[in-house]
């Protein structure tokens, strides 16, 4: 009797490995790695781009879990003013703003917006570039790039302090934000993305004009923290309270984010640090999965820890970045990749929901960052003031 029951303990100490082992994230290089309804976009981008390298990432997640997972529970929103098609109908969330102008997506609109085939083309794509500073791709003058139409652009840096004084700095906005990449390691281009999609296009942004009432001379330039609330001006108040101390964070934590963000400079450096720690060192290294928490690597609980709500975030960040490299001239440059792949994926690509396109095009969001764990989740979006 005790024989059999090792056995059948072995057997399934077994099985659970082998199961474990089967939901491992496996990264793998080379678009042969890829399967078929991938390649043929793969390849055309190689043609044009010979210097840039895929990475398929094998989630071991299945499709339908994964759909089940990000649908319906607040995770993924989408404007109010879009066509039915987009918007959740399950009775009781149908038009309910989870924030202002904000409501849930509809399933068809998070599996478009999930199924990684949709956006193998050389603008969306970007959504899948890993966001480290890489010093022979990022320059200034790309910041810039991405900064132009939004009063950032060459602009020199100014704000209010505690005192209530006007501040206005030697430095640009773009040496700020490449400062601040060198030091965090993030991507300078993801830096100025975040904050043009956070806060632009104007510099008197009431999150880092640091004029807001109780909240003097502090600024926060990626919103991290600014969770929804009902309250005047709740979420930019709860983001400057996060940029005042961290919501009472530790003494290393302090340090290490430079809090608290009561000048440009400490701001845009603290939460790139923040950005870079929580985020893209864990394993969440380009804007889709920072969007969809859907690889394993750092083995904790999926699906929550999700920097926007937004869905369609990737697709509008990843814009603002292909035309910062394409206006800089350096697309022909050594780019890498990763694309998220699911287990039971459908054979046809997932379609987009009807949608105006003049909407569609025209689309311009805010996310953020709810920083009330350890791990800094974001739950809620909200339009430009």
């Amino acid at each position: 009797m005790k024989l059999k029951k090792y056995i059948l303990i072995i057997s399934l100490v077994f099985l659970f490995f082998i199961s474990t082992k089967s939901n491992a994230a496996t990264l793998l290089k080379g678009i042969e790695n890829f399967p078929e309804s991938y390649k043929p976009y793969l390849n055309e981008l190689k043609s044009k781009y010979p210097n840039w390298e895929f990475t398929a990432l094998y989630t071991g997640l299945d499709w339908n879990t994964v759909i089940n997972n990000e649908y319906g529970n607040d995770s993924n929103l989408v404007p109010l003013s879009y066509t039915d098609e987009w918007k959740c109908t399950i009775p009781g969330k149908y038009n309910v703003e989870i924030d202002s102008g904000w409501v849930n997506a509809s399933k068809s609109a998070v599996e478009y917006t999930m199924d990684t085939r949709n956006f193998l083309n050389s603008v969306r794509i970007f959504q899948f570039e890993k966001q480290t500073y890489d010093e022979s791709v990022n320059t200034k003058d790309g910041i810039e790039r991405i900064l132009y139409g939004t009063e950032f652009y060459k602009r020199n840096v100014e704000y209010y302090n505690s005192n209530g004084n006007k501040v206005i700095l030697e430095e640009k906005y773009s040496d700020l934000i490449w400062d601040a990449a060198i030091y965090s390691g993030v991507s300078p281009y993801n830096l100025a993305s975040r904050i043009r999609q956070e806060v632009g296009p104007f510099i008197t942004h009431s999150s880092i004009s640091g004029r807001v009432e109780g909240y003097e001379g502090l600024l926060n330039f990626y919103n991290i923290g600014a969770t929804s609330s009902v309250e005047d001006l709740g979420a930019i108040k709860n983001g400057l309270r996060y940029a005042r101390n961290g919501n009472n964070a530790s003494q290393e934590t302090l340090a290490n984010f430079l809090l608290p963000w009561d000048s440009p400079s400490k701001a845009i450096t603290g939460g790139a640090v923040f950005i870079g720690s929580s985020y893209i060192s864990i394993g969440q290294y380009n804007l889709y999965l920072q969007k969809f928490d859907v690889n394993n690597e750092r083995k904790t609980s999926l699906y929550w820890h999700q920097y926007m709500t937004n869905c369609l975030a990737p697709y509008s960040e990843s814009s603002s970045i292909y035309k910062a490299y394409n206006t800089s001239g350096v697309l022909n440059s050594s780019l890498a990749f990763v694309i998220p792949i699911y287990d039971n994926m459908p054979e046809e690509i997932c379609e987009r929901p009807d949608i105006r396109q003049e909407d569609f095009e025209k689309d311009n969001t805010s996310v953020y960052a709810d920083v009330s764990t350890i791990l800094n989740v974001r739950t809620g979006p909200r339009k430009f003031l």
